[in-house]
C-alpha cells in the first residue's frame, strides 16, 4: 500500500509540475504580450529584388486568385516577382496561370513536399534575387506588405515573419482557428520580441536573406513541418527571427473538423518529433554557448496543445475539488490545480485580441469540446504522420 501511495504521489506531482510549468510559461508570455514592442533603428535605406514563392500541391481551386492577388503590391514591380511552384495541378489550370504577369514552375515528385518543391524553384530561378519571401497557396498579402517586410531588412534582420491573419472566419470551427493562430502570434511572436527572443515561424508569409535560405534549404529534409526544422537549425546557429506584426498576411481557416484533425496531427508529429531530436543539443548550447533561443523553442516543442492543456487541467482540477469537498482529498494539490487552471485561463483571454470577443466567438466556442477530442485522437495517432505527406485541401472562400 506504501509503495502504491509513493507511486500515487510521483505521477501526481509530475503531472502538477509539467502542466504547471507550462502554463507559467504561457501566463509570462501572455502578459509580456500587452507591452508594445520597440523596433530597431535602420541601419540603411534600400530597395531589395524578391523572390515571391508560392509552392502548391493540387491547390487548382485557389491557385489563379491568390496568384492574382499577389500582383497587387505596392512596391516596384520591377522588384518582385512571383512564383508559382505548381505540384500535381490540371493541365487547364497551369494555363490560366501562364497568362498572367509571374513564373509557373511545374514540378512533380514521388513523394511531394514543400521543401523539394521550394529548393526545386531556386535552383531554376538562381541566385538574382535579395529575399525570398514564401507563402502557402491560399495565401494573400495586404498591399504593403513587401514594403513592411523590406523595412525590417534594414534594420539588419536576415530572417522576418509576417502577421498571419484569418482569412475567413465563416463557422465555429473556422473561428476556434483563427483565434488560435492570434493567441500564437500574441504569445510565441510578439511577446518573445518583446522579451528579447526570437519570433516562431510559421510556414509562410515568412522572408528570408535569399542566399541564407537557399543554402540552409538545401539541408532540410522534413516530409512534415519544414519551417520547424528551418527554425531549430536558424535558431541553433544563432540567427534572430524578428516579427512585424503590422504585416498582414491572410489565410485560410479550417472549416471542417476532418481537415481539421489531418492539419494537427502533422503539426503535432513535427512539434514531438524535433522536440526529441533537438533537446541534448538545446540543453548543451544553453550552458556552453548561452543559446536561449534554442532552448527556448525545444521548450514550446515539448508543450502539449492548448486545448488538450485546458481540457486536462480543467478535468484534473474538478476531480481534485470533488475530491476535497466529499473526502477532503490532498488539500495543497487541489489548491495548486485551481491556480493553474486560473492562470491558464487568464493567458488565453489575454491573447485573444478584442475583435474576437463577440457573440460569434460564443457560439464558435461550444465547438471546444469536440476540438479537444480530434486533438487528443491526433495526438495518439500522431505516430508515422512525419513520414508521408499530408495535404492541407484549400477551397474557395
Amino acid at each position: 500500500m506504501d509503495w502504491f501511495y509513493i507511486f500515487l504521489q510521483i505521477i501526481q506531482w509530475t503531472l502538477i509540475l509539467y502542466i504547471g510549468a507550462t502554463i507559467i510559461y504561457l501566463f509570462v508570455f501572455g502578459i509580456a504580450g500587452l507591452w508594445p514592442y520597440k523596433k530597431s533603428i535602420a541601419l540603411i535605406s534600400k530597395k531589395r529584388k524578391y523572390a515571391v514563392l508560392i509552392p502548391g500541391y493540387k491547390e487548382d481551386a485557389v491557385i489563379i486568385e491568390v496568384a492574382k492577388r499577389a500582383l497587387n503590391q505596392n512596391y516596384p514591380t520591377p522588384l518582385f516577382e512571383v512564383v508559382i511552384i505548381a505540384d500535381s495541378f490540371k493541365p487547364e489550370t497551369i494555363l490560366d496561370l501562364k497568362q498572367l504577369p509571374i513564373t509557373v514552375i511545374e514540378v512533380q515528385f514521388e513523394k511531394s513536399t514543400k521543401a523539394k518543391a521550394l529548393n526545386k524553384a531556386m535552383d531554376l530561378l538562381g541566385d538574382d534575387y535579395d529575399v525570398a519571401l514564401v507563402l502557402d497557396a491560399d495565401n494573400i498579402m495586404e498591399a504593403d506588405f513587401i514594403s513592411k517586410i523590406d523595412r525590417t531588412f534594414d534594420m539588419g534582420y536576415q530572417v522576418v515573419q509576417g502577421h498571419r491573419i484569418a482569412k475567413n472566419t465563416n463557422n465555429s470551427m473556422a473561428v476556434l482557428d483563427a483565434i488560435s493562430e492570434e493567441i500564437n502570434n500574441h504569445i510565441f511572436r510578439k511577446a518573445h520580441r518583446v522579451l528579447g527572443l526570437s519570433s516562431a515561424l510559421i510556414g509562410s508569409g515568412m522572408a528570408f536573406n535569399y542566399k541564407l535560405f537557399k543554402k540552409t534549404m538545401l539541408s532540410i529534409d522534413a516530409i512534415g513541418g519544414f519551417d520547424k526544422q528551418l527554425e531549430m537549425w536558424l535558431l541553433k546557429n544563432k540567427f534572430v527571427i524578428e516579427y512585424v506584426e503590422n504585416a498582414l498576411v491572410e489565410d485560410e481557416k479550417v472549416q471542417k473538423s476532418e481537415v481539421f484533425a489531418n492539419q494537427r496531427r502533422r503539426w503535432l508529429s513535427a512539434q514531438f518529433i524535433y522536440f526529441w531530436k533537438n533537446i541534448g543539443s538545446a540543453l548543451l548550447h544553453l550552458f556552453t554557448r548561452g543559446n536561449i533561443d534554442y532552448f527556448d523553442k525545444v521548450i514550446q516543442m515539448g508543450q502539449l496543445p492548448r486545448i488538450i492543456l485546458l481540457g486536462l487541467t480543467g478535468g484534473i482540477t474538478t476531480a481534485y475539488l470533488i475530491g476535497f469537498l466529499l473526502f477532503e482529498f490532498e488539500p495543497v494539490l487541489t489548491l495548486l490545480w485551481i491556480i493553474a487552471l486560473a492562470l491558464l485561463k487568464i493567458a488565453l483571454l489575454l491573447s485573444v485580441p478584442k475583435k474576437y470577443y463577440n457573440s460569434q466567438t460564443l457560439k464558435a466556442l461550444k465547438t471546444i469540446p469536440l476540438g479537444f477530442f480530434l486533438m487528443l485522437k491526433s495526438l495518439i495517432k500522431f505516430k508515422g504522420a512525419n513520414k508521408k505527406f499530408i495535404h492541407t485541401q484549400h477551397g474557395s472562400i
